[in-house]
């Protein structure tokens, strides 16, 4: 219920309740344009007053992040918690030659990942007959998405590298040499 005071009576009585919607719906509708429109201005402003030297720092520190190099991949494999890091960064030196491969320095495929379809994925689609991502950490997240669907249930490494060996691999040599790399 909704009660109103009338002063000129000094009486309690019921209120409009229409009224009263209306009145609180107009309220509240002006807080909401009055949020957006400061908080956009201050959005702007602060936007405006970033000198071009803060601009530079923030593109380099962005760039700096996604430049490659091995110790950042196995810094990465490890923050996404992917199963079996030793392989999965084994695997990203045979696939890309050694980071040197076309694939890699083109597509930003570290694992020879063709594009996938009917998993999730970060691709952007297929060129050179592969999969390619904006950036090589994009290839990373799409091996984790792989791994999550199709061999999250596999518990040693002696299934996973059999499951690479019959389903991921098309060098029949391919356990051998990431049993040769983990050697080393």
């Amino acid at each position: 219920m909704f009660y109103t005071y009338d002063k000129r009576l000094i009486l309690i009585q019921r209120g409009n309740k229409k009224v009263f919607l209306i009145c609180l719906s107009l309220a509240v509708i002006t807080a909401l344009i009055t949020f957006l429109v400061t908080y956009n201005l201050n959005q702007e402003n602060a936007i405006k007053y970033i000198t071009e030297e803060t601009k530079a720092i923030i593109i380099k520190e962005n760039d700096r992040k996604n430049d490659f190099s091995e110790a950042r991949l196995k810094e990465y494999v490890l923050e996404l918690s992917i199963k079996f890091p030793h392989i999965v960064l084994a695997q990203s030196q045979i696939e890309s030659g050694y980071y040197k491969s076309h694939i890699f320095l083109e597509n930003n495929n570290l694992f020879g990942m063709k594009e996938a379809k009917q998993r999730p994925t970060t691709n952007k689609g297929t060129e050179n007959n592969h999969a390619y991502y904006d950036n090589w950490k994009e290839s990373v997240v799409d091996y984790a998405l792989y791994q999550s669907n199709y061999l999250s249930k596999l518990k040693t490494e002696e299934e996973y590298l059999q499951y690479l060996s019959q389903n991921y691999a098309e060098d029949p040599n391919y356990v051998s040499k990431i049993r040769l790399i983990l050697k080393k």
